[in-house]
């Protein structure tokens, strides 16, 4: 299998597929690269190099002990994109992916970026601070260590209603969507995922997305019930200088995952790239 090798060793798996413009993904938490399959054939289809790492802890990349901090992620993020030598890179990051998208351009700059996207991302910060009030409360995040700690498979079966809205009213969510979320959640090592709960709560991305200075793409579900709109799309479009702002009525976290609102991504996606 495909690797890059991370800054302290540790081995990050990565899928690429098809050749042309490079396309970067990043993935939420607590998935995979897997999560962004169609959305890799999509742009493979398209006439774009579509690329995806599992992140470390997760998947097939090594369970390293440290190193699950944004930080870290954003540099494994350039291991992938430095060792497969891409540049102009178009990267989307969805919620902790997103704000690994944002870390990177933050430490690393755009050098090799051409555009980005921002997906119900987590910037630029979800805790509630006396700065940032529209954030959740602690005790959010330490309900959802609890849970990692102490039943994570059921807390990840549980935690897919939410994800993809299959808790409202009319949601098509099929059950097979939602095994498939517990199964890749299931392959990340549980230390990795109890630490990235600090990571992508409590890391402050306010002075990372100042120094975006690309065309970006910020899109965001109404009704997201992980990384509410009101502390992350609605801030995170006014700091980024020019972003494009979109928001998707109704929609919940996982909306590239949904078929409802799926088609209207991908679109938005594609055209996006295309621009």
């Amino acid at each position: 299998m495909p690797f890059a090798s991370a800054a302290d060793g540790t081995k990050i798996f990565y899928k690429d597929w098809g050749s042309g413009q490079p396309v970067v993904f990043s993935h939420g938490w607590p998935l995979i690269a897997d999560a962004w399959d169609p959305q890799l054939k999509l742009m493979a289809d398209n006439g774009f190099r579509a690329v995806a790492h599992d992140r470390r802890g997760g998947g097939r990349s090594g369970q390293s002990w440290d190193g699950n901090d944004l930080d870290t992620y954003a540099d494994d993020l350039a291991s992938v994109i430095e060792t497969l030598d891409l540049h102009d890179v178009i990267l989307v990051g969805h919620s902790t992916g997103g704000g690994e998208v944002t870390r990177y351009i933050g430490r690393h700059g755009t050098d090799r970026v051409a555009k980005a996207v921002l997906l119900g991302a987590i910037p630029p910060l979800m805790l509630k601070t006396e700065a940032n009030p529209e954030g959740l409360p602690m005790e959010v995040f330490d309900q959802i260590r609890d849970g990692v700690a102490e039943d994570r498979s059921q807390f990840y079966r549980d935690l897919s209603a939410m994800f993809y809205g299959a808790n409202r009213e009319g949601s098509t969510v099929s059950q097979g969507t939602r095994d498939e979320f517990w199964l890749w959640s299931m392959s990340v090592g549980i230390a990795s995922a109890y630490d990235c709960v600090k990571a992508f709560s409590e890391t402050d991305l306010t002075e990372d997305l100042k120094k975006f200075d690309v065309p970006t793409l910020i899109i965001h579900g109404r009704d997201d019930q992980i990384v509410p709109i009101v502390s992350a799309g609605d801030k995170s479009s006014k700091i980024v200088k020019d972003a494009v702002y979109k928001v998707y009525e109704g929609a919940p976290h996982g909306l590239a995952m949904v078929p409802k609102f799926a088609e209207r991504f991908n679109k938005d996606l594609l055209d996006f790239a295309r621009s």
